[in-house]
């Protein structure tokens, strides 16, 4: 197997990351790769944990001088998000990514790369096996499930653990430290429907195109969603028209913004040109209200022979168009605190029609937790209004900014002295594992660094190699400062 990183610095770093491309590791899928970290404590004789779920904690005792130094915590996540073009082939349940490099960029083809969070891990497996490090006593901490719902965090026992400081490394803008972020939860919401046979011109809808990306990191640009482009889309033929629906799907992922949607459609042949025209006339419109932000939308209708389809009962049906067109989705509040940084939000990640009920699957983030409780308040009583149910997992907590932080410090000075301009201290919309840890670790100084990515959670997904660089050789400068 070709080895497309060796030669970048840091050696073992690109090392590591390039070994864990080649384990598959999506969320739900982190058995082998938490027992490859396993494994590589085992081989230098430290001492780990290693739980049912597959999170995974390694203890490095500290180094010759920092003894009395406090312990200090490293943390990342195990899992990555899959997504991959509509035309790739690639299987996430057991091939390895297709990785390779572009100037200053690792990127893989067609596919996520996995820098979230796996330069993390990447780093934290280098320091454990450098003997020539200085540094206080390490606790590295691996959790799995982060992206949908940070299931390891909420899971992991970290009695065994003294650290007084906690180094998250899933962030990805470096210069950028990181001090409070969003709390969340994913909330399903399920209705029930019914179908009868029907025959007529069959039709295939695709709305395609979009950018996607983070529905945290990114919800603030305006992309289009796809999933709610197609309520609008079949609002607006529903009104037009006279068509059934037989399948609707859109989206994989409750926590990345919606690039495609499919939906099939039953129509008479005399309906067939209107649909035709308003979808011509929709895109016309969709294009020119995303035109500087999601240039690319497009969408496709195409018609088959007549034929008999299983479609949607038409209560049913009005009534998930409804849901489309009056559930809430995205920025709802931005912080009156700090300037630019989104408050309150929900993304429409997924929606499919089942055998039995539409499901929509919404990812809520919010600061504020009165917020964050309104807006399932609100998806509660329209589900419910409409005569169906809902269910919600992965609730973690927000991060509040902690005043006076000598962490905080710290990395500002060594930051400053090493590159000769100030460390930002921001917030983050997204949610990190922080706030659940924090909870655990009552009085831990937190804060959360990483290197440059850029389009995490959709296959145009990079990581820069020299911003790598620097951002490890940052960490361990930090960790020899701890001594005092």
């Amino acid at each position: 197997m070709n080895n497309r990183l060796e030669g970048l610095q840091p050696e073992r770093v690109f090392y590591y990351f390039e070994e864990l491309t080649r384990i598959p590791h999506g969320s739900g899928n982190t058995k082998k790769i938490s027992d490859y970290c396993a494994d590589m404590a085992k081989a230098h004789g430290l001492e780990y944990y290693q739980d049912e779920l597959n999170n995974l904690i390694i203890i490095k005792p500290a180094s010759a001088g920092y003894a009395e130094s406090p312990a200090v915590m490293l943390q990342g996540h195990l899992d990555m998000v899959n997504e991959k073009t509509d035309e790739s082939a690639h299987d996430f349940s057991k091939d390895p990514l297709d990785i390779d490099v572009d100037g200053d960029w690792i990127y893989a083809h067609d596919t996520t790369l996995g820098g979230d969070d796996g330069i993390a891990v990447a780093m934290m497996l280098a320091i454990l096996e450098d003997q020539s490090l200085a540094h206080p006593r390490l606790e590295c901490v691996f959790t799995i499930d982060e992206e949908v719902g940070m299931e390891g965090a909420a899971g992991i026992d970290l009695s065994m653990c003294r650290s007084r400081y906690l180094l998250n490394l899933d962030s990805e803008e470096e210069g950028i430290m990181l001090s409070s972020c969003a709390g969340g939860v994913r909330y399903d919401l399920q209705l029930p429907v019914r179908y009868a046979k029907a025959k007529g011109v069959r039709a295939d809808l695709v709305i395609s195109g979009l950018k996607g990306g983070h529905s945290g990191a990114e919800i603030d640009k305006q992309r289009a969603n796809a999933n709610i482009l197609m309520g609008r889309l079949l609002f607006r033929l529903d009104l037009e028209g006279d068509y059934s629906l037989i399948s609707l799907e859109g989206g994989s992922k409750d926590n990345a913004i919606t690039r495609t949607c499919r939906a099939e459609l039953l129509v008479d042949e005399e309906a067939v040109q209107t649909l035709e025209k308003e979808t011509a006339d929709f895109l016309a419109e969709i294009r020119n209200e995303y035109q500087t932000v999601d240039p690319d939308i497009d969408i496709t209708l195409e018609f088959k022979t007549a034929q008999q389809a299983q479609i949607l009962n038409p209560l049913d049906q009005e009534k998930v168009i409804f849901l489309l067109m009056q559930a809430p989705y995205g920025v709802q509040a931005m912080s009156t605190d700090i300037e630019g940084l989104v408050e309150t939000s929900l993304n429409l990640g997924v929606m499919r029609l089942t055998e039995d009920h539409f499901m929509m699957r919404y990812s809520i983030r919010s600061c504020i937790n009165s917020r964050k409780k309104l807006l399932c308040d609100k998806l509660e009583y329209l589900i419910q209004f409409l005569g169906g149910d809902f269910t919600f997992t992965g609730d973690y907590p927000e991060w509040e900014y902690k005043r006076d932080s000598n962490f905080r410090a710290l990395l500002a000075d060594v930051y400053e002295e090493k590159y000769g301009s100030k460390m930002q201290v921001q917030a983050i919309h997204a949610g990190l594992e922080c706030g659940i840890i924090g909870k655990k670790l009552p009085g831990i100084d937190m804060v959360s660094i990483g290197p440059d990515m850029k389009d995490i959670h959709t296959p145009q997904e990079r990581l820069s190699i020299s911003s790598t660089a620097r951002t490890y050789d940052f960490v361990c400068e930090v960790l020899k400062r701890m001594q005092n």
